[in-house]
């Protein structure tokens, strides 16, 4: 049966065709994120009303959402969150969008200290926090941990404190602003985490429209060979880390033989990697000796 133009579906079909001729590879996902949002629901929901008309103010909201969209804004900055770990975070053009590969590093966290279990007791920080994701995803997981997050960007880590407040965690994830390890070189943790800038310079200008143009280049760049944070950070790690302590990193593509080599030249041991949906090496693993 045909829909009365402006319905859902209907609004829901145009707004797909637009943004594939656009040249949007998530055509469907995106125009159905982008009409929940306005008409403050799910996507499910969106079906199950699929015959629903919007009102006019509706379809101006829509249609706006849907051209800035087209022009290559991220969808999670123009709904104001994103999904990282079943969990949604509030994101804006202040920080990185999660993306789903840094959940690998959790999925190694779960390795290491066992599965969700509230007799699990540690300490973690996690170094260029960002919009907090991983802190709070760590913090949620195990509900005895405490941790530390960590940025120099104050912007960046306004936007941590609001998803950790919001996901109340206040009182077991400590926000520092500074350099790397800097803030708590006097502290120690049973692991330490990091999703740290790591595309070379010379490549940022390769990327994507959507995060070249929207995302905080100075949360990707990682110098000349992408390595130069996550070197600074292997060098600093073990004065940070308990004897047996884990360090774990998000690397990318091709990167995890060097960084691997890094932390075999800072006394590292035990070191692995662990890969990601694609079946890319994204984290590198690593245990401080003494234990």
């Amino acid at each position: 049966m045909s829909q009365r133009p402006g319905t859902v579906i209907d609004v829901l079909g145009k707004a797909e065709g637009y943004l594939k001729s656009h040249g949007c590879q998530s055509a469907r996902l995106d125009a159905g994120l982008l009409l929940a949002h306005v008409l403050k629901t799910d996507r499910i929901q969106l079906y199950v009303d699929h015959s629903r008309p919007l009102d006019q103010q509706e379809l101006a909201s829509y249609r706006l959402l849907a051209k800035r969209r087209a022009a290559s804004e991220p969808v999670a900055y123009l709904i104001g969150k994103k999904e990282f770990w079943s969990m949604s975070f509030a994101v804006d053009p202040r920080v990185l969008i999660p993306r789903p590969d840094t959940e690998t590093l959790l999925e190694e966290v779960l390795e290491l200290f066992g599965p969700e279990d509230e007799s699990r007791a540690f300490r973690f920080a996690d170094v260029g926090t960002g919009s907090g994701c991983l802190a709070c995803a760590l913090a949620k997981t195990f509900p005895r941990s405490q941790g530390v997050a960590i940025d120099r960007d104050p912007n960046a880590l306004a936007v941590a404190r609001a998803n950790r407040d919001s996901h109340d965690l206040t009182a077991r994830v400590d926000l520092k602003s500074g350099d790397l390890l800097e803030p708590v070189r006097d502290q120690s943790f049973d692991l330490i985490c990091a999703n740290l800038p790591y595309i070379p310079s010379q490549d940022l200008s390769k990327l994507s429209m959507d995060i070249r143009l929207h995302e905080p280049l100075a949360a990707l760049d990682g110098g000349p060979d992408g390595l130069a944070p996550i070197r600074k950070l292997i060098s600093a790690a073990p004065g940070c880390l308990e004897p047996g302590g884990w360090l774990l990193l998000e690397v990318g593509d091709q990167q995890a033989a060097a960084v691997g080599e890094l932390c075999r030249q800072a006394d590292f041991t035990d070191i692995h990697t662990r890969r990601d949906l694609s079946k890319t090496e994204r984290v590198v693993v690593a245990k401080r000796s003494g234990m």
